[in-house]
C-alpha cells in the first residue's frame, strides 16, 4: 500500500521559507473567531480600494493560486511536474455578470487551451459555466421557465462559445471539466453536460462533469447516466468531489422550506463518496474518473479498488486530484508510486480572485479536521528538518 503519510516526499520541493508561510496561514484558518475576522477585513479593504494587493500576494495567493497570469504560473508548473504532478490551470475571477465578463472567461478558457496543446503536464482544463453564462438564467433553465428575448439571445451566445471550447479541445485532444453548482441550477448543469458527452464522448472521454457526492441523490443520478450512457453508446467522464456549498444548500432549503437535498452526516457523504468510486471503477471500460479528494481513506480506497481489478497504476481513465497548496501528503506520494495525479492551479487578478480565496478559506475551515491535519503535517516536518 502506498504510504500518503510520507511527509518527506509530500514537502520535498518546499523550502523552510515556504513552510513557515504555510504554517502561519493554516494556524490562522483554523481559528474560526481570527479567520473571520481577517475575511471580513479583507473585503473591507477590497470595498475601500486600499492597496492589498502585495499582502494577500506573498500570503494566501501565494499559497493557493499559481500567478495573476498564465505565464506567472508556468513556475508552479514547472515545480509541481518535476515530481510528476500535472496542473489544471483554472481561471478563478468570480462574481461575473455580464457579457463582457463572460467573454473574458471564455478567451481565457480558450488561451488555456492553446497552453495545454501537447503538454502532457496540463492533462485538462476546467470550465464552471456561472463563468460564462448569468447564473439567474441557468436558475430560470433550471426551473423549466421560458426565457425572455434577451436572455433567449445571451444563452445562445453561451451555447456557441461553449461549443467553441469544446471544438477547440477536441482538435487538441485535451479533455474537459465542467464545475458543478449549487443545487438550483445544477439539474440545468447536468443536462448542458450530459449533451456535450453524448456529442463528443465517443472515441475517448473529452467532456467531464462533476459530481458532489453530499447530495443525497448523486448515487442515482451516477446510475442514470451510466445507463443512458450505455443505452446511446457514449462514454462517461466524471469529477468526483464531496461539495463546496453544504451550509449554503441547507440554509436555503431551510428558508424555503424544501427538503434539504445534502447529506447533513459527513459519515453518509464519505460513504457515497467511496460508492461512486467503487460503482466506476467496476464500469471503467465506459467510464473515466477523477477523484478530486483531500480524504486520505478515499485516496487509500481507490488505490485499493484499482489494485482489485487489475487496473495499473498509470491506468489514464483514473487521475487524482487537490487544490494548490494542500494535502501534498496525498498529491506527492502518488505521483511517487506512479499514480496519475495533477493539482487545481487557480490563476488570475488579485482583485479578482480574492473572491475564490476567502471562499476556499470558509470552506476549508468548516472541513472537518482539514486544518489541523495541514497544520500537523507542517509542524512534523519542521521538527524533521530541525533534527538533521
Amino acid at each position: 500500500m502506498v504510504n500518503l503519510n510520507n511527509n518527506t516526499n509530500a514537502f520535498n520541493d518546499k523550502s523552510n521559507t515556504d513552510l513557515n508561510r504555510a504554517w502561519l496561514l493554516f494556524l490562522t484558518i483554523s481559528n474560526p473567531t481570527i479567520s473571520k475576522i481577517l475575511t471580513n477585513l479583507l473585503q473591507i479593504a477590497i470595498s475601500l480600494k486600499l492597496p492589498i494587493n502585495y499582502l494577500v500576494k506573498i500570503s494566501i495567493f501565494k499559497q493557493f493560486c499559481g500567478g495573476e497570469t498564465i505565464t506567472e504560473s508556468k513556475k508552479t508548473i514547472d515545480k509541481l511536474w518535476k515530481s510528476k504532478i500535472g496542473s489544471i490551470l483554472d481561471y478563478s475571477a468570480e462574481g461575473k455578470q455580464n457579457d463582457s465578463d463572460f467573454k473574458s472567461v471564455y478567451d481565457q478558457g480558450i488561451k488555456i487551451l492553446n497552453e495545454s496543446e501537447n503538454k502532457n503536464y496540463i492533462p485538462f482544463v476546467v470550465f464552471k459555466l456561472t463563468g460564462l453564462i448569468n447564473f439567474e438564467i441557468l436558475e430560470k433553465k433550471n426551473k423549466n421557465i421560458l426565457l425572455d428575448q434577451s436572455e433567449e439571445n445571451t444563452y445562445n451566445i453561451f451555447l456557441k462559445r461553449l461549443k467553441q471550447i469544446c471544438d477547440k479541445a477536441k482538435e487538441i485532444n485535451t479533455p474537459v471539466f465542467i464545475d458543478a453548482e449549487e443545487s438550483w441550477i445544477q439539474n440545468a448543469v447536468d443536462e448542458i453536460v450530459l449533451n456535450l458527452m453524448k456529442k463528443y464522448n465517443h472515441e475517448k472521454v473529452l467532456i467531464f462533469n462533476t459530481i458532489q457526492m453530499y447530495r443525497n441523490d448523486r448515487l442515482d443520478y451516477l446510475n442514470k447516466i451510466i445507463d443512458i450512457g450505455n443505452k446511446e453508446k457514449f462514454k462517461i467522464g466524471l469529477k468526483i468531489v464531496r461539495g463546496a456549498y453544504h451550509e449554503k444548500e441547507i440554509d436555503r432549503a431551510k428558508k424555503y422550506n424544501y427538503n434539504i437535498p445534502v447529506h447533513l452526516k459527513k459519515e453518509d457523504t464519505d460513504k457515497d463518496f467511496n460508492k461512486a468510486l467503487e460503482i466506476c471503477v467496476q464500469n471503467i471500460d465506459r467510464i473515466s474518473i477523477c477523484s478530486g479528494t483531500h480524504n486520505i481513506k478515499s485516496s487509500e480506497y481507490l488505490i485499493k479498488l484499482m489494485k482489485e481489478n487489475g487496473i495499473k497504476s498509470n491506468d489514464k481513465r483514473i487521475y487524482s486530484s487537490q487544490l494548490l497548496g494542500m494535502s501534498d501528503n496525498i498529491s506527492y506520494n502518488l505521483a511517487k508510486a506512479n499514480y496519475n495525479v495533477c493539482k487545481y492551479v487557480p490563476y488570475g487578478p488579485i482583485k479578482e480572485v480574492i473572491p475564490y480565496l476567502i471562499r476556499r478559506a470558509e470552506e476549508n475551515r468548516s472541513i472537518s479536521g482539514q486544518m489541523s491535519r495541514e497544520l500537523s503535517n507542517i509542524i512534523k516536518e519542521k521538527k524533521r528538518r530541525r533534527e538533521i
